[in-house]
């Protein structure tokens, strides 16, 4: 059994979250989860349910986030990321949810949500560096990016060469030769190392988010010294990772735990 309850963040109707928390009396940690979608309007955070439901019914507290995307207003550059840091913030003014243990945060983010995922981590040591974002207040304890984009630049070029107009020049708001400098402070292999726990985990059978993104990742990342571990699934695709009736859950279970 769980509580559930749709909190606004902002004031934009994609500016929310839905918190759920299980009925038995005690402090929860919390779970973060944003969905993919490639950062686009017709996409939505109901994506998350089946997953976050299973998640509160093993003893956490899940915060599935919603935000503005590309098709709405304010939504991809800089919005976007600005919506992530307030709905995690949001979470500190949750007073009357006492059962919330947000020393305990982990961000869980599948696909393009893996990359904010990610981003959002970055925060925890750049909260000063670019004036364009606001303020983590949370701290983050754990990431874990399911099939996540972690390379914008990269990205951008398979769906060139597939030839597919590439969402992530619409999410940026041009192609990294015109606005170089946003794909540097946006792009989660350039802010390496995060200095703290990192979990990829990726389907070697994923036909949108190729596995390789994960896997130069986290090269990068053992290079520099990052807390980082990569698990790659075979026979796994895309979808599966979020779901808990498939063979791949067993993996993101073990990777929140441990």
């Amino acid at each position: 059994m769980m509580e559930k309850f749709r909190i606004s963040y902002g004031s934009h109707p994609s500016q929310f979250g839905v918190l759920r928390i299980p009925k038995e009396s005690g402090k929860f940690p919390v779970i973060v989860t944003i969905h993919g979608g490639f950062w686009q309007s017709k996409y939505n955070l109901e994506e998350n349910n089946p997953m976050v439901e299973d998640l509160t019914r093993r003893g956490f507290a899940t915060w599935n986030i919603e935000y503005r995307r590309v098709g709405e207003n304010g939504g991809g550059w800089p919005g976007t990321f600005n919506d992530v840091i307030d709905a995690i913030n949001h979470l500190a003014y949750l007073h009357e949810y006492n059962q919330l243990d947000t020393s305990q945060v982990t961000i869980i983010g599948h696909s393009a949500g893996g990359h904010l995922a990610l981003w959002l981590a970055s925060r925890n040591q750049r909260n000063d560096k670019y004036a364009i974002f606001k303020r983590l207040l949370i701290p983050i304890k754990k990431v874990i990016s399911l099939a996540g984009v972690t390379d914008l630049k990269k990205m951008r070029d398979i769906h060139e060469e597939q030839g597919i107009d590439s969402p992530v020049t619409s999410f940026m708001g041009g192609a990294p030769t015109e606005v170089i400098e946003r794909y540097d402070t946006a792009s989660p292999i350039e802010l390496l190392p995060l200095g703290l726990n990192q979990v990829l985990i990726h389907g070697e059978l994923d036909h949108h988010v190729p596995v390789e993104l994960s896997k130069d990742y986290y090269h990068k990342a053992m290079e520099k010294g990052d807390r980082v571990q990569l698990i790659t699934l075979p026979e796994i695709e895309h979808f599966k990772l979020i779901d808990p009736e498939s063979e791949a859950w067993e993996s993101v279970i073990t990777a929140i735990i441990t």
